[in-house]
C-alpha cells in the first residue's frame, strides 16, 4: 500500500470480539505490523459520547467494562496502556481551531470500542493512547469536521484509530442473538453501497447518508457507530483514497468492514 495516511477506520464488532477476533482480528493485525510506530495514537469510540469535544489527559487509562450479560472471560481482559498528557494538549489545542468548546477528562479511561482494536493491534500496550469523545447528536459534518481539525496531528507522529462499524442496529443484533438468525439483506446492502459511495470520493453523499441510502437509518437508528468513520475521513483528508482492508459481517448484522487511507 502507497503512502499510507496516519489515519484507520477499524471495526470493534459486539464485545466478544475481544476473545474471538477471527479474520477480521487478523487483518487489523496485519495493518498495524506495517505501519510505522507512531508518537501517541488518538483513538475515537463511539462508546465515550460527549456533549462537546473532549480529550483524556490520563496518565493511566483504566480497562472500562462498559457491557453486561457477556461471558465472564471478558470482564479479565486487561489492557494496561498508558495515557499521554502532552500529546493531549496538542489534541485539545487542534480541537480548538475549529470548536469553541473542548473540555479534558483526566481520568477518561478506555471503553471496550478502544481497547479491543488496540488489544488486537498493539498487544504490548507501549504506546501512549489518547481517547477522544463523540458528540452522537451533532451529526456527520460534526464529525467530519473533527477529523479536519486533528489532521494536522496525524503530519505530527500521531495515529488516528476511529473505532465504529458500518452497520450496528442493537435491536436487530438482540433479535439475532435470541434466535440465531439470518443475516438481513440491508447489512451488505448498506455496507456495499458505504464502499462504492468511498471509491467514488462522493463525500456529501456519505454525510447525507439517512437521504442517500434506503437501509441508511435501519442500519444505524442511532448514528454514534457510523461517525467515527467521518472522523477518520476528515483525518485522511479530501485527496485520500479508502482502501477497505477487511468486508465481512460478524454477528449476524454487523458489519466488520475496515479501511486505511492512502
Amino acid at each position: 500500500m502507497n503512502n499510507p495516511r496516519n489515519v484507520l477506520f477499524v471495526p470493534h464488532g459486539a464485545p466478544t470480539f475481544a476473545i474471538d477476533p477471527g479474520a477480521a482480528g487478523a487483518a487489523m493485525s496485519q495493518v498495524a505490523n506495517v505501519l510505522p510506530t507512531p508518537r501517541a495514537i488518538i483513538v475515537v469510540s463511539p462508546h465515550w459520547d460527549t456533549s462537546i469535544p473532549t480529550v483524556s489527559t490520563a496518565k493511566q487509562l483504566e480497562t472500562i467494562y462498559d457491557f453486561h450479560g457477556f461471558p465472564n472471560a471478558l470482564y479479565s481482559i486487561k489492557y494496561p496502556a498508558t495515557g499521554c498528557p502532552e500529546g493531549a494538549q496538542e489534541v485539545v489545542a487542534a480541537l480548538q481551531k475549529r470548536f469553541p468548546q473542548v473540555a479534558i477528562d483526566p481520568t477518561r479511561g478506555l471503553d471496550h470500542g478502544a481497547w479491543t482494536p488496540l488489544r488486537q493491534m498493539f498487544p504490548e500496550a507501549d504506546i501512549p493512547i489518547i481517547p477522544v469523545s463523540i458528540q452522537s447528536r451533532a451529526g456527520t459534518a460534526h464529525a467530519l469536521a473533527m477529523g479536519e481539525a486533528l489532521q494536522e496531528l496525524t503530519q505530527k507522529g500521531f495515529l488516528l484509530i476511529a473505532s465504529g462499524n458500518i452497520t450496528h442496529n442493537l435491536g436487530d443484533y438482540q433479535m439475532a442473538a435470541m434466535r440465531a438468525g439470518q443475516t438481513p439483506p440491508y447489512v451488505q446492502v448498506f455496507a456495499d453501497w458505504v464502499q462504492a459511495q468511498l471509491n467514488a470520493k462522493r463525500l456529501q453523499n456519505l454525510i447525507d447518508y439517512r437521504q442517500h441510502s434506503p437501509e441508511g437509518v435501519r442500519s444505524h437508528p442511532t448514528e454514534d457507530h457510523l461517525l467515527p468513520l467521518f472522523v477518520a475521513l476528515g483525518a485522511a483528508g479530501k485527496d485520500a483514497t479508502a482502501q477497505a482492508f477487511y468486508r465481512g459481517i460478524s454477528s449476524h448484522v454487523i458489519a466488520m468492514d475496515g479501511y486505511q487511507f492512502v
